[in-house]
């Protein structure tokens, strides 16, 4: 997981929170939003490193 991924995440539940505790709708949407695109970096991120493992298994033979 890079620290990008999870910067977005915490801050996505931060958000999700304190607008939940604030009765803020769309901070707390906001919140989501930012907490998804932190789990999509994340899942692009294994995608890069899984093709990259693949990548060099085939130059190694």
């Amino acid at each position: 997981m890079s620290v990008e991924s999870k910067k977005d995440m915490v801050k996505g539940k931060t958000n999700q929170a304190v607008g939940k505790a604030s009765g803020d709708d769309k901070q707390e949407l906001k919140g989501k939003a930012q907490e998804a695109m932190g789990k999509v970096k994340d899942k692009a991120d294994e995608v890069v490193d899984k093709v990259a493992h693949k990548i060099n298994k085939k130059d190694d033979k």
